[in-house]
């Protein structure tokens, strides 16, 4: 009830302020534009020499937004830019000029990877909401990138197909753009009113420039464009785009090899001109990236990152919340697990897909005009089935693992007064047959005030979880309070969780049964000192305790502060105290919980200046624990090397140990058993990227990572009810040894070529090598010897796809 009061209490406050405050961003006036039709449109080809460049207006008088707060950019490298539309695209020049054409950093990247070079880019808002926006980005080498942005936040993961080329001579360089309407969203009317910004980095100076003023100290980047006027009555082509692909493979592993060949397509369309459908048919995801596997000992699943494009591009509104983890499609089956159990005398497990098949996946999004935004998402997977064989009779039978299975989201986003939203969104997973099925559905808000120095966000999720026979409900919520305003900062917050919420058949959820508390104050600067570019510091303190039982399970009190000078040396630390805590998830069995003592936390970094042929950086981690011998340590190392223009390359290395550790060994009828754990682990990795162009690449990918886990002799214990351990005989057999020695090798090198736009063509060459086993007592090198006695998995695949515009085979369609 209190809780409540409090929400209740902060909502009135803040439409209170809404009609009390004038706004500061009504006081800097925004800049607009006015484009120009044309009809005969430019060569794109860096070199602005077209006619219509001469008859056009200028967008200039930019002005810093780093490292400086509104100074206007330098008379030596002052910036002009053009735009222009037709009924195909809109068209953009840059004229950046630099009296120092020779310190321009040039570096040879592929797409949506800027590194060391200067660039400029063009934000576009359809919508003019101080929200959503689409980024185009061009580097001083050619390379391409473009981007969603959603207030702050970059997803590079969004590719579109527009064209982009630069140029250069004696008095800076030159980009020109061309950004089709297929590319963007935009409500159907006779005059479209968009927000714009242009931005201009200029690396050896340390310097950035946009077109239209931007407040650092309050609101978003997203809120500061200026206003594109004067496109209308435009009539776009058809929204159709086909991406057919092949791909072939040969795959070699126990002197067995197999080839394979697949093909399959994706399509894009617009179903209006702000809605666009995308689906994949038969996706074929062999050319994804190998996942950091690490050697897992705790009570939860391991977490990777999303490698399939299909699940990254333009999926901000299926986010919301945090209820969409896409790896859950296409994951390991339900019953995998259960083909071992179900083995029978003379019988032997011949075959236990570790994957579902994806069969299709489409999704649906767009904005109205009002700012509603809509998303549909849906993807099915195949039955999996396990292969179970007779040894006597030579027969198999088969056992259903994951039946065919439906996973959806329904979103509905709408956003209001530039700067609030209010979601609804719910997730569904149907499974045929005599399955578990889920179902989640969540309610947010983000409100800030008319002045965005106060913002007001929340949510509550509740979670269906059907069993055969059974259903489980389960809720969840988040609150916060922040001033978003001025140099200091505060906020508190909550997040409470019942025993029974459960979002895992397409979330991903570790912990529930929670109810904490947390409150933080910072501060930071906006404008560069004499020695420092940025700097911030955090205070923070934390409460958490169990829902049921309504216990205390840790607090933490701790600060981390962040720095940058003025020549990009980066540096900074977190500092954190830890109470003894009560861990409710290592016993592995429910309402059990092991005390952990208190412990300080002390991590620091240092990352050198990347326009350096060479940098670094450095992290260390070290974890004391009161009263005990335990203690945990972390090093990162990671040198980089720019060789040329061309050819980079970084190389990782990381170093970590945990002793003395009282870790989970088995669980028994009536006792759970613990062991006194030491693991150590080291891990290697190399990324290198040659450059023959910006549009042809080989790359290097490797990753070696080693982990022992060891259990000391003698040192066993059984849980108590109060959570302490009390010493045991325990006998250690090779059937229950709980040491372990995990070591994997994953490589690959593979050759790149974008021969058109939205086309590429993949030639991939990878190996990999794992070992796991029960010998805890070796050494790194004495476990790589055995971890190459293993078989070697080689793989050559070569993936071919194609961008096909419907606009430019229309003719051939209607012939």
């Amino acid at each position: 009830m209190f809780l409540r009061t409090i929400f209740i209490l902060f909502v009135c406050l803040s439409f209170i302020k809404l009609q009390a405050q004038n706004s500061k961003q009504d006081k800097i006036s925004k800049k607009s534009y006015n484009a120009q039709r044309i009809f005969n449109a430019p060569k794109i080809d860096g070199i602005l020499d077209d006619s219509i460049w001469e008859e056009l207006p200028e967008a200039s008088n930019f002005v810093m937004v780093q490292p400086g707060d509104g100074t206007p950019i330098r008379e030596t490298h002052k910036t002009f830019v053009k735009l222009a539309y037709d009924d195909e695209a809109i068209y953009v020049a840059a004229t950046m000029l630099d009296n120092e054409p020779n310190r321009i950093l040039r570096q040879f990247t592929q797409r949506d990877n800027v590194e060391q070079s200067d660039f400029f880019l063009i934000d576009i808002n359809t919508y003019n909401d101080g929200e959503n926006q689409t980024r185009f980005l061009i580097t001083s080498a050619g390379a391409i990138a473009d981007a969603k942005m959603s207030g702050n936040n970059e997803d590079y993961s969004y590719n579109v197909v527009w064209e982009g080329e630069i140029s250069f001579n004696d008095k800076g360089w030159y980009a020109e753009l061309k950004i089709p309407y297929a590319a963007l969203r935009f409500p159907k009317k006779d005059e479209q009113l968009w927000s714009i910004q242009f931005l201009r980095n200029i690396l050896h100076l340390n310097e950035v420039y946009t077109w239209n003023y931007i407040d650092k100290s309050i609101g978003k980047d997203t809120q500061y464009n200026g206003l594109l006027k004067g496109i209308k009555n435009i009539d776009p082509p058809v929204r159709l785009s086909f991406y057919p692909y092949a791909s072939a493979e040969v795959d070699n592993f126990q002197n067995n090899t197999i080839s394979n060949f697949s093909a399959g397509l994706d399509i894009k369309y617009g179903i209006s001109d702000a809605f666009t459908l995308d689906a994949t048919l038969i996706p074929d995801f062999g050319q994804t990236a190998f996942d950091a596997v690490e050697l897992n000992l705790g009570p939860f699943e391991q977490a990777f990152g999303e490698n399939r494009a299909f699940f990254t591009e333009g999926t901000e509104l299926f986010t919301k919340g945090n209820l969409f983890y896409s790896r859950r499609i296409g994951d390991t089956p339900l019953g995998f697990n259960n083909a071992q159990a179900a083995i029978l005398e003379n019988e032997i497990l011949v075959e236990n897909p570790e994957n579902t098949d994806l069969l299709n996946a489409i999704k649906i999004s767009g904005r109205t005009e009002n700012g509603l935004g809509v998303g549909f998402f849906n993807a099915i997977t195949s039955e999996t089935e396990a292969i179970i064989g007779d040894t006597l009779t030579g027969l198999n039978r088969t056992i259903i693992t994951e039946p065919f299975a439906n996973y959806n989201i329904i979103v509905l986003d709408q956003q209001y007064n530039q700067n609030s939203s209010i979601t609804l969104i719910n997730t569904n997973v149907t499974r045929n047959g005599h399955a578990r099925d889920g179902n989640v559905t969540g309610f947010l808000f983000d409100i800030n005030n008319k002045t965005n120095s106060f913002n007001y966000a929340g949510e509550a999720k509740m979670s269906n979880v059907n069993n055969p026979g059974q259903n489980i409900t389960g809720f969840a919520s988040e609150f916060s309070f922040d001033r978003t305003k001025g140099n200091f900062r505060y906020g508190i917050d909550h997040d409470f969780a019942n025993e029974t919420y459960d979002i895992n058949d397409l979330g991903l959820n570790f912990r529930n049964n929670y109810n904490n508390f947390g409150t933080n104050i910072s501060y930071e600067i906006f404008e560069p000192t004499k020695i420092l570019n940025k700097f911030s510091i955090r205070l923070f303190g934390d409460h958490r305790r169990r829902y049921k039982p309504n216990i205390e399970t840790e607090s933490a009190i701790g600060t981390n502060f962040f720095a940058v000078t003025l020549s990009r040396f980066a540096f900074g630390s977190f500092i954190k105290l830890n109470t003894e805590s009560k861990d409710f998830f290592e016993p592995r069995r429910e309402g059990k919980f092991v005390n952990y003592p208190g412990y300080t936390v002390i991590d620091g970094f240092i990352s050198s200046d990347y326009r350096q042929k060479f940098a670094y950086d450095v992290s260390m981690n070290y974890v004391s624990f009161f009263d005990s011998d335990r203690e945990n340590f972390r090093i990162n190392v990671s040198p980089r090397f720019r060789f040329s223009d061309q050819f980079s390359m970084i190389y990782n290395f990381r170093y970590s140990t945990s002793t003395n550790r009282n870790s989970f060994v088995t669980l028994e009828p009536r006792r759970e058993i613990f062991g006194l754990r030491d693991v150590k682990s080291i891990e290697n990795a190399i990324q290198a990227s040659y450059n023959f162009s910006t549009k042809q690449a080989l790359n290097l990918s490797f990753r070696n990572f080693w982990s022992v886990a060891n259990f000391e002799d003698s040192k066993f214990s059984s849980l108590l009810d109060n959570g302490d351990l009390a010493p045991i005989e325990y006998q250690v057999t090779q059937n229950n040894n709980p040491n372990a020695n995990f070591n994997i090798w994953n490589l690959d090198l593979s050759y790149s070529w974008q021969f058109a736009p939205g086309s590429e063509a993949i030639l991939l060459y990878r190996n990999s090598i794992f070992n796991f086993d029960k010998q805890s007592d070796i050494e790194f090198t004495e476990s790589s010897q055995n971890l190459f006695n293993q078989d070697l998995r080689q793989n050559l695949s070569l993936r071919l796809v194609y961008f096909i515009d419907y606009n430019n085979v229309k003719n051939i369609f209607k012939g």
